[in-house]
Protein backbone atom coordinates (compact mmCIF):
# COMPACT_ATOMS: atom_id res chain seq x y z
CA UNK A 1 0.00 0.00 0.00
CA UNK A 2 2.93 2.22 0.92
CA UNK A 3 4.45 1.83 -2.25
CA UNK A 4 1.24 2.44 -4.24
CA UNK A 5 0.14 5.55 -3.01
CA UNK A 6 3.62 7.05 -2.78
CA UNK A 7 3.14 7.15 -6.65
CA UNK A 8 0.20 9.40 -5.97
CA UNK A 9 1.42 13.39 -6.81
CA UNK A 10 0.93 15.90 -4.67
CA UNK A 11 -1.96 17.85 -6.70
CA UNK A 12 -3.34 15.07 -8.23
CA UNK A 13 -7.16 14.23 -8.61
CA UNK A 14 -7.84 10.66 -7.02
CA UNK A 15 -11.40 9.18 -7.73
CA UNK A 16 -12.74 7.12 -4.88
CA UNK A 17 -15.87 5.79 -3.29
CA UNK A 18 -16.58 4.57 -6.70
CA UNK A 19 -19.35 1.92 -5.24
CA UNK A 20 -21.17 4.65 -3.02
CA UNK A 21 -21.96 3.64 0.07
CA UNK A 22 -20.01 0.17 -0.38
CA UNK A 23 -16.29 -1.11 -1.01
CA UNK A 24 -14.98 2.58 -0.28
CA UNK A 25 -11.25 2.21 0.08
CA UNK A 26 -10.49 3.24 3.52
CA UNK A 27 -7.08 1.95 3.74
CA UNK A 28 -5.87 3.58 0.66
CA UNK A 29 -7.55 6.75 2.49
CA UNK A 30 -5.19 6.14 5.27
CA UNK A 31 -2.37 6.16 3.86
CA UNK A 32 -2.66 9.04 2.06
CA UNK A 33 -2.67 11.32 4.97
CA UNK A 34 -0.26 9.01 6.63
CA UNK A 35 1.85 10.09 3.61
CA UNK A 36 0.70 13.88 3.53
CA UNK A 37 -0.28 14.30 0.41
CA UNK A 38 -1.50 17.88 -0.34
CA UNK A 39 -3.64 19.80 -2.45
CA UNK A 40 -5.57 16.65 -3.98
CA UNK A 41 -8.81 17.36 -5.86
CA UNK A 42 -11.10 14.00 -4.34
CA UNK A 43 -13.62 12.83 -7.13
CA UNK A 44 -16.83 10.93 -6.39
CA UNK A 45 -20.52 10.32 -5.95
CA UNK A 46 -21.37 9.52 -2.47
CA UNK A 47 -18.18 9.62 -0.60
CA UNK A 48 -18.97 8.89 2.89
CA UNK A 49 -16.69 9.96 5.59
CA UNK A 50 -13.25 9.20 3.94
CA UNK A 51 -13.92 12.63 2.43
CA UNK A 52 -14.15 14.10 5.64
CA UNK A 53 -11.63 12.33 7.32
CA UNK A 54 -8.64 13.69 4.18
CA UNK A 55 -10.07 16.72 4.62
CA UNK A 56 -9.64 16.62 8.09
CA UNK A 57 -6.21 15.91 7.24
CA UNK A 58 -5.29 18.90 5.55
CA UNK A 59 -5.01 16.70 2.11
CA UNK A 60 -7.50 18.17 0.03
CA UNK A 61 -7.31 21.08 -1.89
CA UNK A 62 -11.05 20.71 -3.93
CA UNK A 63 -13.87 18.21 -3.93
CA UNK A 64 -16.03 17.24 -7.36
CA UNK A 65 -18.90 15.27 -5.44
CA UNK A 66 -22.55 14.72 -5.49
CA UNK A 67 -22.15 14.31 -2.24
CA UNK A 68 -20.20 15.08 1.01
CA UNK A 69 -20.71 13.71 4.49
CA UNK A 70 -21.80 10.85 6.56
CA UNK A 71 -24.30 9.11 5.04
CA UNK A 72 -25.58 7.05 8.45
CA UNK A 73 -25.12 10.35 10.83
CA UNK A 74 -25.58 13.13 7.98
CA UNK A 75 -23.04 15.90 8.95
CA UNK A 76 -19.74 15.68 8.04
CA UNK A 77 -17.93 18.37 10.54
CA UNK A 78 -14.22 18.77 8.88
CA UNK A 79 -16.13 19.24 5.57
CA UNK A 80 -18.82 21.33 6.64
CA UNK A 81 -15.89 24.03 8.58
CA UNK A 82 -13.40 23.41 5.42
CA UNK A 83 -16.74 25.00 3.11
CA UNK A 84 -17.30 27.71 6.38
CA UNK A 85 -14.02 28.86 6.67
CA UNK A 86 -13.29 28.73 2.71
CA UNK A 87 -10.40 26.03 2.84
CA UNK A 88 -11.47 23.98 0.00
CA UNK A 89 -13.22 24.27 -3.35
CA UNK A 90 -16.19 22.62 -3.96
CA UNK A 91 -18.13 21.69 -7.51
CA UNK A 92 -21.41 20.14 -7.07
CA UNK A 93 -22.31 17.05 -8.98
CA UNK A 94 -25.17 14.88 -9.02
CA UNK A 95 -24.66 11.30 -8.99
CA UNK A 96 -25.29 10.60 -12.90
CA UNK A 97 -23.73 13.40 -14.28
CA UNK A 98 -20.24 12.61 -12.03
CA UNK A 99 -21.01 8.98 -13.99
CA UNK A 100 -21.65 11.02 -17.57
CA UNK A 101 -18.59 13.02 -16.81
CA UNK A 102 -16.61 9.98 -16.15
CA UNK A 103 -17.76 7.76 -18.46
CA UNK A 104 -17.28 10.86 -21.49
CA UNK A 105 -13.54 10.68 -20.57
CA UNK A 106 -13.52 6.59 -20.82
CA UNK A 107 -15.00 6.86 -24.24
CA UNK A 108 -12.32 9.45 -25.80
CA UNK A 109 -14.94 12.05 -26.11
CA UNK A 110 -14.95 15.73 -24.87
CA UNK A 111 -18.63 15.49 -23.48
CA UNK A 112 -21.71 13.30 -23.09
CA UNK A 113 -25.42 14.71 -23.77
CA UNK A 114 -28.27 14.41 -20.80
CA UNK A 115 -31.21 16.19 -20.85
CA UNK A 116 -30.59 15.76 -16.86
CA UNK A 117 -30.20 18.79 -14.63
CA UNK A 118 -31.88 21.32 -16.88
CA UNK A 119 -33.97 23.89 -15.04
CA UNK A 120 -31.67 23.17 -11.35
CA UNK A 121 -29.36 25.25 -9.80
CA UNK A 122 -26.77 22.19 -9.75
CA UNK A 123 -25.48 23.60 -13.33
CA UNK A 124 -25.30 27.50 -12.55
CA UNK A 125 -21.96 28.63 -13.29
CA UNK A 126 -20.78 24.81 -13.10
CA UNK A 127 -18.03 24.47 -15.45
CA UNK A 128 -19.06 20.80 -15.89
CA UNK A 129 -22.22 21.63 -17.70
CA UNK A 130 -23.08 23.37 -20.44
CA UNK A 131 -26.62 23.78 -22.24
CA UNK A 132 -27.00 23.23 -26.08
CA UNK A 133 -29.12 22.34 -29.07
CA UNK A 134 -29.96 19.07 -30.46
CA UNK A 135 -28.27 18.97 -33.89
CA UNK A 136 -31.53 16.80 -34.71
CA UNK A 137 -34.84 17.62 -34.72
CA UNK A 138 -37.33 15.88 -32.33
CA UNK A 139 -39.22 14.42 -34.91
CA UNK A 140 -37.17 12.40 -36.64
CA UNK A 141 -36.37 9.65 -34.03
CA UNK A 142 -37.50 6.17 -36.00
CA UNK A 143 -41.06 5.07 -35.24
CA UNK A 144 -43.07 3.06 -36.75
CA UNK A 145 -45.56 3.98 -39.45
CA UNK A 146 -48.37 3.90 -37.18
CA UNK A 147 -46.70 6.32 -35.27
CA UNK A 148 -48.61 9.46 -35.21
CA UNK A 149 -46.04 11.84 -32.74
CA UNK A 150 -42.69 11.62 -31.44
CA UNK A 151 -42.08 9.44 -29.02
CA UNK A 152 -39.90 11.40 -27.42
CA UNK A 153 -42.07 15.30 -26.90
CA UNK A 154 -39.92 18.17 -26.07
CA UNK A 155 -39.57 18.80 -22.44
CA UNK A 156 -41.68 21.59 -20.92
CA UNK A 157 -41.77 22.95 -24.82
CA UNK A 158 -37.97 23.53 -25.24
CA UNK A 159 -37.91 21.88 -28.43
CA UNK A 160 -36.42 24.28 -31.24
CA UNK A 161 -35.96 24.24 -34.81
CA UNK A 162 -33.30 21.99 -34.45
CA UNK A 163 -34.37 20.04 -31.95
CA UNK A 164 -34.29 20.11 -27.51
CA UNK A 165 -32.17 21.48 -25.80
CA UNK A 166 -29.24 19.81 -23.90
CA UNK A 167 -26.57 19.58 -20.99
CA UNK A 168 -23.69 18.57 -21.99
CA UNK A 169 -21.44 17.03 -19.53
CA UNK A 170 -17.85 17.76 -19.72
CA UNK A 171 -15.60 14.69 -19.43
CA UNK A 172 -13.60 14.13 -16.33
CA UNK A 173 -10.40 12.55 -16.43
CA UNK A 174 -8.89 11.57 -12.96
CA UNK A 175 -4.98 11.41 -12.64
CA UNK A 176 -6.10 8.28 -10.13
CA UNK A 177 -7.99 5.81 -9.45
CA UNK A 178 -8.48 4.07 -6.40
CA UNK A 179 -11.14 1.22 -5.89
CA UNK A 180 -11.80 -2.36 -3.74
CA UNK A 181 -13.15 -5.24 -4.87
CA UNK A 182 -13.14 -8.73 -3.31
CA UNK A 183 -10.71 -10.25 -5.43
CA UNK A 184 -7.95 -9.62 -8.00
CA UNK A 185 -4.45 -11.75 -9.26
CA UNK A 186 -1.19 -10.33 -9.16
CA UNK A 187 -1.43 -8.95 -12.36
CA UNK A 188 -4.62 -6.54 -11.66
CA UNK A 189 -7.08 -8.26 -13.41
CA UNK A 190 -10.06 -7.81 -10.79
CA UNK A 191 -13.22 -9.36 -10.06
CA UNK A 192 -15.68 -7.48 -8.23
CA UNK A 193 -19.84 -8.24 -7.65
CA UNK A 194 -22.47 -6.20 -6.15
CA UNK A 195 -23.28 -2.89 -6.91
CA UNK A 196 -20.55 -0.66 -9.14
CA UNK A 197 -21.67 2.67 -8.76
CA UNK A 198 -19.29 4.39 -11.30
CA UNK A 199 -16.44 1.67 -10.97
CA UNK A 200 -16.33 0.50 -14.56
CA UNK A 201 -16.54 4.20 -15.75
CA UNK A 202 -14.15 5.62 -13.34
CA UNK A 203 -11.19 3.11 -14.36
CA UNK A 204 -11.58 3.51 -17.89
CA UNK A 205 -11.09 7.63 -17.13
CA UNK A 206 -8.57 7.04 -14.92
CA UNK A 207 -4.81 7.76 -16.27
CA UNK A 208 -3.77 5.63 -13.27
CA UNK A 209 -5.57 2.68 -11.31
CA UNK A 210 -5.01 1.58 -8.35
CA UNK A 211 -7.20 -1.68 -6.93
CA UNK A 212 -7.03 -3.10 -3.28
CA UNK A 213 -8.87 -6.83 -3.03
CA UNK A 214 -9.33 -8.52 -0.17
CA UNK A 215 -7.31 -11.31 -1.41
CA UNK A 216 -5.04 -12.13 -4.14
CA UNK A 217 -6.13 -15.42 -5.92
CA UNK A 218 -4.26 -17.39 -8.74
CA UNK A 219 -4.47 -16.31 -12.36
CA UNK A 220 -7.08 -19.47 -12.54
CA UNK A 221 -9.69 -18.77 -10.15
CA UNK A 222 -9.92 -15.51 -12.06
CA UNK A 223 -9.85 -16.99 -15.52
CA UNK A 224 -12.60 -19.03 -14.29
CA UNK A 225 -15.23 -16.21 -14.43
CA UNK A 226 -14.29 -13.98 -17.37
CA UNK A 227 -17.49 -12.43 -17.47
CA UNK A 228 -16.81 -11.45 -13.37
CA UNK A 229 -13.22 -9.71 -14.56
CA UNK A 230 -14.82 -5.89 -14.41
CA UNK A 231 -11.32 -5.00 -14.37
CA UNK A 232 -8.54 -6.21 -16.85
CA UNK A 233 -4.90 -6.19 -15.93
CA UNK A 234 -3.72 -4.15 -18.52
CA UNK A 235 -5.07 -0.68 -16.81
CA UNK A 236 -4.26 -1.63 -13.34
CA UNK A 237 -1.00 0.23 -12.01
CA UNK A 238 -0.85 -1.14 -8.87
CA UNK A 239 -2.95 -4.01 -7.11
CA UNK A 240 -3.00 -4.32 -2.97
CA UNK A 241 -3.97 -7.20 -1.17
CA UNK A 242 -6.09 -5.70 1.81
CA UNK A 243 -8.15 -7.61 3.87
CA UNK A 244 -10.65 -5.67 5.69
CA UNK A 245 -9.36 -2.68 3.67
CA UNK A 246 -12.82 -1.03 2.90
CA UNK A 247 -14.07 -0.94 6.77
CA UNK A 248 -15.84 0.73 7.98
CA UNK A 249 -18.13 0.22 4.58
CA UNK A 250 -19.33 -3.34 3.55
CA UNK A 251 -17.96 -5.60 0.82
CA UNK A 252 -20.74 -8.13 -0.49
CA UNK A 253 -19.50 -11.55 0.79
CA UNK A 254 -17.19 -10.49 2.81
CA UNK A 255 -18.51 -8.31 5.64
CA UNK A 256 -21.43 -6.04 6.34
CA UNK A 257 -21.23 -2.56 6.97
CA UNK A 258 -20.09 -1.08 10.42
CA UNK A 259 -22.54 0.96 11.72
CA UNK A 260 -21.65 1.65 15.06
CA UNK A 261 -18.06 2.89 13.83
CA UNK A 262 -20.35 5.74 11.93
CA UNK A 263 -21.86 6.55 15.11
CA UNK A 264 -18.48 6.68 17.03
CA UNK A 265 -16.68 8.83 14.37
CA UNK A 266 -20.15 10.97 14.29
CA UNK A 267 -19.64 11.90 18.00
CA UNK A 268 -15.89 11.49 18.17
CA UNK A 269 -14.79 14.23 15.18
CA UNK A 270 -16.99 17.34 16.49
CA UNK A 271 -14.22 19.44 16.56
CA UNK A 272 -11.32 20.07 15.36
CA UNK A 273 -9.30 18.45 18.24
CA UNK A 274 -11.65 16.23 18.84
CA UNK A 275 -10.26 14.63 15.21
CA UNK A 276 -6.81 14.78 15.40
CA UNK A 277 -7.42 12.74 18.61
CA UNK A 278 -9.55 9.94 16.84
CA UNK A 279 -7.20 10.03 13.74
CA UNK A 280 -3.67 9.53 15.75
CA UNK A 281 -5.94 6.62 17.12
CA UNK A 282 -7.30 5.06 13.99
CA UNK A 283 -4.69 6.09 11.34
CA UNK A 284 -1.54 7.82 12.20
CA UNK A 285 -1.79 4.71 15.66
CA UNK A 286 -1.40 2.03 12.80
CA UNK A 287 1.01 1.63 10.56
CA UNK A 288 -1.40 -0.50 8.00
CA UNK A 289 -4.48 -2.50 7.46
CA UNK A 290 -3.59 -5.37 9.60
CA UNK A 291 -2.88 -2.98 12.37
CA UNK A 292 -5.94 -1.63 11.71
CA UNK A 293 -7.97 -4.89 11.56
CA UNK A 294 -6.24 -5.88 15.14
CA UNK A 295 -7.38 -2.28 17.10
CA UNK A 296 -10.95 -3.22 16.25
CA UNK A 297 -10.48 -6.48 17.78
CA UNK A 298 -11.15 -9.91 16.84
CA UNK A 299 -14.72 -9.73 18.21
CA UNK A 300 -15.94 -6.94 16.57
CA UNK A 301 -14.25 -8.24 12.93
CA UNK A 302 -16.16 -11.49 13.52
CA UNK A 303 -19.18 -9.87 13.99
CA UNK A 304 -19.17 -8.18 10.69
CA UNK A 305 -18.23 -11.34 8.95
CA UNK A 306 -21.16 -12.66 6.70
CA UNK A 307 -23.56 -15.21 8.20
CA UNK A 308 -26.25 -15.51 5.93
CA UNK A 309 -23.99 -16.87 2.57
CA UNK A 310 -25.89 -16.35 -0.93
CA UNK A 311 -23.83 -18.26 -3.54
CA UNK A 312 -24.39 -17.93 -7.03
CA UNK A 313 -25.53 -20.52 -9.49
CA UNK A 314 -22.35 -22.23 -11.25
CA UNK A 315 -21.48 -21.07 -14.51
CA UNK A 316 -20.39 -23.96 -17.29
CA UNK A 317 -18.12 -22.05 -19.49
CA UNK A 318 -17.45 -25.49 -21.03
CA UNK A 319 -17.44 -25.82 -25.08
Amino acid sequence: MREAVAAIENGASVVLGCQLEQMIPFAAGHEIIRQRKRGLTLIGPISDILFDQMIGAGCVQRVIAAWVGNVMMGLAYNFRRAVEQGEIQVTDMTNFTVALALQAAAMGVPFLPTLTALGSDVARENEFFAEIESPFATGDVARSPSSATSDFPAEGGRATSNGRKLHAIKALHPDVAIVHVQRADQDGNAHCWGNFGVLLEAVRAARKVIVMAEEIVAPEVIASDPNRTVIPGFLVSAVVEAPLGAHPSPVQGYYKRDDAFFQQYHAETKTKADFEQWAQRWIHGVRDVQEYAARLGQERVAGLRVKQHAYAAAADFGY
